[in-house]
């Protein structure tokens, strides 16, 4: 049997409250006493009971971050992956456990925050914002506990979440092929109903105009985020009697289609026509030719998503919306300075 608290209380010649007190480093207790206390748990190599403790301080180490799951979301949300590390490493490095929950409908989300903040099983919760809804929202604001929502909700609240700026990186899209000496630039998104996609399109306008350059209305493609639809919608935009002389792909997977689109007309990239998409995942360093890319630091997104849940834990009256990770430009093989080209 292991040593106890007991065992501690009676070598040290204390109570066994005092013993508890030290551990919870109690300001009633006398630094001399705590000292000594503490050298008898190092001499007995106690170990104290971290489950016993935890519930003595109304505390369970433990936060929830729920997201939706279902087959293949590896492959259609990948941000979803990393933004969970970035908030494991800050969470652990603060002895936190996180554990993962994935759902399939939204009012699964509900019934399941419901059951946390009413059974107070976790410290804290971060929400994906592929579980977002209003009725959960306003049960974390109205219970007042603990969470960071990962996107800012598309409705008005008071909820604490940290988001991306996307129109930015569209902006960067743009700007980098316009400086690269392309004028017709068209951009093959998700549907219209995403908010990610439709904040890097409006990001593209806003800069293709300052640029003094009009977007043509059929450079703008709706489709959904397989390469299927990157392909078809390649298709049909090289079969303008004007074809775009580049193409800004909303993710890697419209872009492998629109690359295969490309190909399959034997065109060249960039000699013909350039490609640019976003994030740098595995499958834009796969692609031939390397995709330019827009990359954000979705890790260091759960990373910082995780620190403001750690102060929110501690300050509940915390409140945060903001806006972080500023994206970078990758430049790769698909896109080429046509400027330089033509001198």
């Amino acid at each position: 049997m292991g040593i106890t608290m007991k065992d501690v209380a009676r070598e040290a010649g204390v109570s066994v409250s005092t013993v508890s007190k030290v551990l919870n480093d109690g300001a009633s207790i006398s630094g001399a006493t705590k000292e000594h206390v503490r050298e008898i748990m190092r001499r007995l190599q106690y170990q104290p009971n971290e489950q016993a403790r935890n519930f003595a301080r109304q505390k369970t180490n433990n936060v929830v971050f729920l997201s939706k799951l279902e087959k293949h979301t590896a492959f259609k949300n990948p941000h979803m992956f990393e933004i969970m590390c970035g908030a494991e490493e800050i969470l652990s490095t603060n002895n936190y456990n996180l554990s993962f929950k994935g759902i399939k409908e939204d009012i699964e989300a509900l019934n399941l925050v419901k059951d946390i903040v009413g059974r107070k099983s976790a410290d804290g919760i971060i929400i994906h914002g592929s579980v977002t809804s209003k009725e959960l929202v306003d049960l974390l604001v109205k219970s007042e506990y603990p969470h960071i929502i990962i996107g800012r909700p598309f409705f008005k609240c008071s909820a604490c979440w940290i988001d991306i700026n996307n129109s930015i990186s569209g902006q960067m899209a743009a700007e980098h092929l316009t400086k690269c000496g392309y004028e017709r630039i068209a951009f093959v998104g998700g549907p219209k109903s995403d908010e990610i996609s439709s904040k890097r399109l409006n990001g593209f306008i806003s800069a293709i105009h300052d640029h003094g350059y009009h977007v043509r209305d059929k450079y703008i493609k709706y489709g959904d985020y397989s390469k299927e639809s990157g392909y078809e919608l390649g298709i049909e935009l090289l079969q303008e009697k004007e074809p775009p002389e580049a193409i800004i792909c909303e993710n890697n997977q419209i872009a492998l289609g629109v690359v295969k689109a490309i190909n399959f007309k034997n065109k060249k990239i960039p000699e013909d026509i350039a490609i640019i998409t976003f994030d740098d995942f595995p499958l834009s360093r796969m692609i031939d030719p390397l995709l330019t890319v827009v990359d954000i630091d979705v890790y260091d997104m759960g990373y910082q998503a995780g620190t403001i849940l750690m102060r929110k834990i501690i300050s509940p009256e915390l409140h945060v919306q903001s806006y972080t990770t500023l994206p970078r430009l990758i430049v790769r093989d698909s896109t080429i300075n046509k400027n330089l080209v033509h001198k």
